[in-house]
Protein backbone atom coordinates (compact mmCIF):
# COMPACT_ATOMS: atom_id res chain seq x y z
CA UNK A 1 0.00 0.00 0.00
CA UNK A 2 1.41 3.47 -1.02
CA UNK A 3 0.72 6.98 0.74
CA UNK A 4 0.59 10.35 -0.41
CA UNK A 5 2.88 11.49 2.48
CA UNK A 6 3.54 15.52 1.69
CA UNK A 7 5.47 18.25 3.16
CA UNK A 8 3.66 20.84 3.86
CA UNK A 9 5.02 23.58 1.46
CA UNK A 10 4.51 26.92 4.20
CA UNK A 11 5.42 27.36 7.80
CA UNK A 12 1.35 28.09 8.52
CA UNK A 13 0.46 24.48 7.04
CA UNK A 14 2.29 23.18 9.97
CA UNK A 15 0.49 21.91 13.43
CA UNK A 16 2.12 23.89 16.61
CA UNK A 17 3.68 20.42 17.43
CA UNK A 18 5.85 20.50 14.24
CA UNK A 19 6.73 23.77 14.66
CA UNK A 20 8.10 23.34 17.95
CA UNK A 21 9.65 20.17 17.11
CA UNK A 22 11.56 22.00 14.12
CA UNK A 23 11.94 25.03 16.41
CA UNK A 24 14.00 22.68 18.91
CA UNK A 25 15.97 20.70 15.52
CA UNK A 26 17.27 24.05 14.11
CA UNK A 27 18.08 25.66 17.58
CA UNK A 28 19.94 22.77 18.73
CA UNK A 29 21.92 22.77 14.96
CA UNK A 30 22.10 26.63 15.31
CA UNK A 31 23.85 26.38 18.78
CA UNK A 32 26.07 23.43 17.08
CA UNK A 33 27.06 25.62 14.44
CA UNK A 34 27.77 28.22 16.53
CA UNK A 35 29.59 26.79 19.25
CA UNK A 36 32.42 24.82 16.35
CA UNK A 37 32.35 28.61 14.90
CA UNK A 38 33.39 30.17 18.09
CA UNK A 39 36.08 27.23 18.36
CA UNK A 40 37.41 27.84 15.15
CA UNK A 41 38.18 31.74 16.22
CA UNK A 42 39.32 31.18 19.67
CA UNK A 43 42.09 28.21 18.34
CA UNK A 44 42.96 31.10 15.76
CA UNK A 45 43.62 33.59 17.97
CA UNK A 46 45.25 31.20 20.42
CA UNK A 47 47.81 30.39 17.68
CA UNK A 48 48.76 34.18 16.59
CA UNK A 49 48.86 35.39 20.22
CA UNK A 50 51.48 32.17 20.73
CA UNK A 51 53.73 33.25 17.83
CA UNK A 52 53.67 36.54 19.03
CA UNK A 53 54.62 35.75 22.37
CA UNK A 54 56.77 33.45 21.28
CA UNK A 55 58.64 36.21 18.79
CA UNK A 56 58.43 38.84 21.92
CA UNK A 57 60.56 36.46 23.98
CA UNK A 58 63.14 35.94 20.96
CA UNK A 59 63.16 39.51 20.62
CA UNK A 60 64.12 40.15 24.48
CA UNK A 61 67.10 37.18 24.23
CA UNK A 62 68.54 39.27 20.72
CA UNK A 63 67.94 42.65 22.67
CA UNK A 64 70.25 40.64 25.46
CA UNK A 65 73.18 39.29 23.44
CA UNK A 66 72.93 42.82 21.48
CA UNK A 67 73.61 44.95 24.96
CA UNK A 68 76.40 41.47 25.65
CA UNK A 69 78.18 42.28 22.11
CA UNK A 70 77.86 46.16 22.88
CA UNK A 71 79.71 45.95 25.92
CA UNK A 72 82.02 43.59 24.88
CA UNK A 73 82.67 45.88 21.76
CA UNK A 74 83.64 49.12 24.49
CA UNK A 75 85.59 46.68 26.20
CA UNK A 76 87.86 45.40 22.78
CA UNK A 77 87.94 49.50 21.73
CA UNK A 78 89.26 50.70 25.02
CA UNK A 79 91.47 47.85 25.71
CA UNK A 80 93.04 47.74 22.39
CA UNK A 81 92.19 51.07 20.36
CA UNK A 82 92.52 48.44 16.78
CA UNK A 83 90.25 47.25 14.36
CA UNK A 84 88.97 44.50 15.94
CA UNK A 85 86.53 46.49 17.91
CA UNK A 86 84.89 47.05 14.41
CA UNK A 87 84.04 43.66 13.97
CA UNK A 88 82.38 43.66 17.47
CA UNK A 89 80.64 46.41 16.93
CA UNK A 90 79.34 45.55 13.47
CA UNK A 91 77.72 42.02 15.17
CA UNK A 92 76.12 44.33 17.83
CA UNK A 93 73.88 46.67 15.51
CA UNK A 94 73.11 43.28 13.32
CA UNK A 95 72.04 41.69 16.62
CA UNK A 96 69.91 44.98 17.88
CA UNK A 97 68.47 45.43 13.99
CA UNK A 98 67.39 41.50 14.54
CA UNK A 99 66.03 42.13 17.36
CA UNK A 100 63.60 45.31 16.50
CA UNK A 101 62.48 43.52 13.55
CA UNK A 102 61.52 40.40 15.43
CA UNK A 103 59.50 42.96 18.26
CA UNK A 104 57.94 44.48 15.15
CA UNK A 105 56.49 41.22 13.66
CA UNK A 106 55.55 39.66 17.34
CA UNK A 107 53.74 43.09 18.06
CA UNK A 108 51.12 43.06 14.49
CA UNK A 109 50.80 38.64 15.72
CA UNK A 110 49.91 39.76 18.81
CA UNK A 111 47.21 42.48 17.57
CA UNK A 112 45.79 39.72 15.08
CA UNK A 113 44.69 38.23 18.32
CA UNK A 114 43.10 40.59 19.98
CA UNK A 115 40.48 41.04 21.65
CA UNK A 116 40.43 37.26 22.18
CA UNK A 117 36.47 36.74 21.65
CA UNK A 118 34.55 34.83 18.55
CA UNK A 119 34.14 38.24 16.72
CA UNK A 120 31.78 36.35 13.92
CA UNK A 121 29.77 33.87 16.36
CA UNK A 122 28.46 37.18 17.89
CA UNK A 123 28.03 39.00 15.02
CA UNK A 124 25.68 36.11 13.63
CA UNK A 125 23.55 35.53 16.94
CA UNK A 126 21.03 38.49 15.84
CA UNK A 127 21.00 37.50 12.17
CA UNK A 128 20.53 33.73 13.63
CA UNK A 129 17.81 34.93 16.51
CA UNK A 130 15.53 36.51 13.86
CA UNK A 131 15.50 33.24 11.39
CA UNK A 132 14.45 30.88 14.56
CA UNK A 133 11.50 33.91 15.13
CA UNK A 134 10.45 34.61 11.52
CA UNK A 135 8.50 31.38 11.35
CA UNK A 136 6.40 31.69 14.54
CA UNK A 137 5.91 35.41 13.94
CA UNK A 138 4.63 34.31 10.68
CA UNK A 139 2.54 31.75 12.17
CA UNK A 140 1.33 34.08 14.94
CA UNK A 141 0.23 36.60 12.04
CA UNK A 142 -1.65 34.31 10.24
Amino acid sequence: MVTDVREPQHPEDHSVGELVHDLSQQTSQLVREEMALAKAELQEKGKHAGLGIGLFSGAGLLAFFGGACLIATAILALSLAMPSWLAALVVTLVLFAAAGAAALVGKKQVQRATPPKPEQTIDNLPRDLRAVKQPIKERNHS
